[in-house]
């Protein structure tokens, strides 16, 4: 089916008129869109014609069961924190200065969060996917029961944003996932977190860059990212005592007097403030750390403890660059 029919099908996302010909889909697709139809008016018929066109990937299916982030941290580690990125994150920094610098000021986040969430998600934009969205999301919500409930909502909010931005939901390239553009949102990401930052009238996070920096820095913010606190402090365990708190999770629920108590000091006082239990798998032996709310806030972007470690390490190195580049006379140049 051409792009132009299916640009055509989500004008009738409304009330449905000129389709008629029945277009048979597995029961489950069959009552998802019902549930559309009903909750947001769309028009069945045109909801088949889409749905029919979406195509099942069982390579989807494969790369959700053995995801990256699953490795020791030793060897995840590498993968994204490394020279390339690390000298790109730099570029990048140059290159959308102002917007950044900006972007920091409006929403609280360092510019060099902003620049490793993007390195580390499309390598500054230069890797955006290559499934159509369309497929990896079906495929998701209807083959892969773990997390079914989620990708149906996905879906959902991916075929709403179509006819919303009257977009071709057959065109649309992102992950296996379905996150979409430079900063890898997920659609409903894309509804509740995406700004404007450029003031053109549009919330673009696939052609430039500017509302993928402040639409990354809103979604820190929202989520509640703290100006100023680290993101991490390294501690020092005595007995075993800290393993029943690292089973607890990453959420910073722990105080001072809970950490001590478990053999668990740190150089920097606590205060009020909560941590996570932290141990990540180094290629000497384990590695013991504080998880602070800003930590948890990088893991409310990719639930994971990797994730969140690549993110802050790599967004150090970059600002530990940049402040050497700075400092650096220009190539042929010479200080007086």
């Amino acid at each position: 089916m051409g792009g132009a029919v299916v640009a055509a099908t989500l004008v009738v996302f409304g009330p449905a008129h000129g389709a008629s010909k029945s277009v048979e889909l597995r029961p489950e697709i069959e009552a998802f869109i019902d549930e559309l139809s009903d909750k947001h008016g769309m028009a069945k018929e045109a909801l088949r014609v889409i749905l029919r066109e979406a195509r099942v990937q069982p390579g989807i299916l494969r790369a959700m069961s053995a995801q990256s982030t699953a490795r020791p941290w030793h060897r995840y580690r590498p993968l994204y924190v490394n020279p390339e990125r690390i000298a790109g994150g730099v570029r990048f920094w140059r290159q959308h200065e102002q917007l950044l610098a900006r972007a920091e000021r409006e929403y609280g986040v360092p510019a060099e969060i902003i620049v490793s969430t993007i390195g580390v998600e499309t390598v500054y934009g230069s890797y955006t996917g290559t499934h159509r969205v369309l497929d990896a999301l079906t495929t998701l919500a209807f083959d892969f029961p773990r997390r079914a409930e989620f990708f149906r909502g996905e879906l959902e909010q991916f075929l709403l944003l179509a006819r919303d931005r009257v977009l071709d939901p057959l065109r649309m390239k992102g992950s296996y996932a379905g996150a979409m553009g430079v900063p890898q949102f997920m659609p409903s990401s894309f509804q509740r977190y995406a700004v404007d930052f450029d003031g053109d009238g549009q919330r673009n996070l696939w052609d430039g860059v500017a509302d993928a920096i402040g639409s990354i820095a809103n979604y820190y913010r929202v989520f509640g990212w703290q100006t100023g606190e680290p993101v991490v402090l390294p501690a020092t365990v005595e007995g075993t005592g800290y393993l029943a708190l690292a089973e607890k999770g990453i959420e910073p629920a722990l105080t001072a007097d809970v950490l001590k108590e478990a053999g668990v000091t740190t150089q920097e006082d606590l205060g009020e403030r909560g941590a996570a239990m932290l141990v990540l798998q180094g290629a000497g032996g384990p590695l013991h750390l504080l998880g602070l709310k800003n930590f948890y806030v990088i893991t409310r972007y990719n639930r994971s403890t990797n994730y969140a470690m690549s993110v802050h390490e790599l967004a150090q190195a970059i600002r530990t660059a940049r402040e050497a580049s700075l400092r650096s006379p220009p190539a042929g140049s010479s200080r007086k």
